[in-house]
């Protein structure tokens, strides 16, 4: 079995984090800020999360914004959840994506995520 990137990741680069739950900065962002939001346990997609896993990143998603809104100032945000290969899931252990949006980012923010395509092109993670 592959080596999982998340359940490895280097414990200093970890943004925030409560008990089931921990924060990075995304690799390869498609937007300045672009966050994850990753369980501690590792499972595959967001319909095998507890419920208390659930609450706990929707709690450090709310922490991450607030950091987020500080930082970058941000005019809007994508949230998403990629689950199994077909849907673009190419990490197998849960993870949330917190996309700051900024004016101009796209010429029409219209359609959201799926108005995202110059930085999902080039997205492989």
């Amino acid at each position: 079995m592959e080596e999982c990137i998340f359940c490895s990741y280097n414990k200093s680069e970890i943004i925030a984090e409560n008990k089931l739950a921990f924060a990075i900065t995304d690799k390869f962002p498609v937007n300045e800020g672009h966050t994850l939001i990753i369980p501690k346990r590792h499972f595959k997609n967001f319909f095998e999360a507890s419920e208390e896993e659930i609450k706990a990143i929707y709690s450090l998603m709310h922490e991450v914004k607030e950091m987020l809104d500080i930082q970058y100032e941000p005019w809007g945000y994508n949230i998403g959840v990629n689950v199994g290969y077909y849907a673009g899931q190419t990490v197998m252990h849960l993870h949330v994506h917190l996309i700051p949006r900024y004016k101009g980012d796209v010429d029409n923010p219209r359609g959201g995520i799926r108005n995202f395509k110059t930085a999902l092109v080039e997205y492989d993670g």
